[in-house]
């Protein structure tokens, strides 16, 4: 990683920087920690109009690194919202196949992807269910074939997030609506590492941290992984997919650009068996997907198959989303993050999994990820199925883990030894 990132002063105090500065960090963080954006690139950036400012900044960065075209696009609230209110019925099996295959065509042809998260999380709710599994069964029917250049890792991509009203305001009821936009701000810039005086510095001892751990993980070779909670609602045994690989922090895509998918990230993730999935499991955080809320989620696992999901809200879309297709009753990632993250001791609920998911272990329902397996990105669909790589339209995570969570690895004789009590790593 290029150290481009502007230098801060001998006295640096993050708090006390005009907020544009701030914003400024983070963009440089988002385009050279995050994407790593190389010299005659093209960037592609998808966004709310709410962030424009911080799309400003960082299409500006982009440029300045050599960036030959940015290109965004730009999604609004109000206007998905209008389509459940007013659009025919047809609309909901509908996608814009054109806009999807000129997406994967530019990852194809080597363009960086550059997502930005802060959409309203409970903008669905009380819509039609059907309707937005619907929606999102086409959009996700449209968008595989750049998904699955996402999912092998072949383009260096990233994913950021910035404060919007709506989000602030659901994680910060109590206050006003700009004291929670600043707020948000806050918790945003200390999750992604940017308040540091040098966070290129900071991200790269960050990783290897993470790539310590991935080796030890790596080189125990674990069969499964049982996660047992203390108030019984958790006894889940989580098999791995044959030749498995760990990953976690930044990791070199296929294009040989050195790059962080996630900011913020604080998991070790691998690819689970899809048949070797068996026992229960009570979500420990909420779920917002698609614009809906789904809260205290429950699957009950049988050969690796969702046999039974309940939630206290939105239970209609979680079992409308486990029906999309086969896959999607199966796990395609499972991840351990001590409940010691930053994020998790921050407190706060950000109603996003790009931050809840970095604040507890997790397992994500849907599509495997083709690089935690060993030479996986060389295989095709029945060569990662034949290891036990699950395949669907969705990838969906969802958080399991916390500070009563216990978490054994399983060896090949089936003997167990501890990796998490309470939590925290052995």
């Amino acid at each position: 990683m290029s150290t481009v990132v502007t230098p801060a002063p001998a006295s640096f105090d993050f708090a006390s920087l005009p907020f544009e500065e701030k914003l400024d960090r983070f963009a440089q963080v988002a385009v050279h920690v995050g994407l790593n954006l190389q010299a005659g690139q093209e960037l592609l950036i998808t966004a709310s109009v709410e962030m424009l400012p911080l799309v400003r900044r960082i299409t500006e960065h982009a440029y300045k690194a050599g960036a030959v075209l940015v290109t965004t696009f730009y999604g609004d609230d109000e206007s998905a919202l209008a389509r459940y209110k007013y659009a025919p019925d047809a609309s909901f099996d509908y996608a814009a196949q054109w806009m999807a295959d000129g997406i994967a065509t530019a990852y194809r042809n080597g363009a960086a992807r550059l997502g930005i998260a802060g959409a309203n999380p409970a903008l669905l709710t009380g819509q039609d269910p059907a309707k937005v599994s619907r929606a999102n069964i086409a959009a996700s029917k449209a968008n595989k074939p750049a998904m699955e250049l996402i999912t092998r890792h072949t383009i260096n991509w990233s994913i950021v997030a910035g404060a919007t009203p709506a989000w602030a305001k659901l994680v910060f009821p109590a206050l006003s609506e700009d004291e929670a936009v600043a707020k948000l701000w806050d918790a945003i810039f200390t999750a992604s590492r940017v308040t540091s005086e040098d966070p290129v510095a900071a991200w790269k001892a960050h990783s290897q941290h993470l790539h310590e751990r991935v080796a030890f993980l790596n080189a125990k070779r674990y069969q499964a992984l049982r996660f047992h909670s203390a108030d019984g609602t958790t006894d889940l045994s989580v098999g791995l997919a044959d030749d498995h690989l760990w990953a976690g922090g930044g990791d070199k895509s296929g294009n040989g650009v050195f790059c962080n998918p996630n900011i913020p990230t604080e998991e070790c993730f691998t690819t689970p068996h899809k048949d070797r999935v068996d026992g229960f499991v009570k979500a420990s955080k909420p779920l917002s997907h698609q614009g809906t809320l789904i809260e205290n989620i429950t699957c009950t696992f049988e050969g690796g198959r969702i046999v039974k999901a309940t939630a206290t809200a939105g239970e209609d879309v979680l079992n409308r989303l486990i029906s999309t297709d086969d896959g999607a009753r199966r796990l395609g990632e499972v991840a351990l993050v001590p409940h010691s993250s930053p994020i998790a001791q921050s407190g706060v609920l950000f109603w996003n999994t790009l931050f809840d998911e970095n604040a507890a272990s997790h397992i994500a329902l849907g599509q495997a990820y083709s690089t935690c397996l060993i030479e996986g990105e060389t295989m095709d669909g029945e060569q990662l199925a034949a290891r036990g790589a699950n395949a669907s339209l969705i990838h969906v995570d969802w958080m399991i883990g916390s500070g009563q969570m216990d978490v054994d690895g399983v060896k090949a004789d089936g003997t167990t030894e501890p990796l998490m009590r309470q939590g925290e790593w052995v």
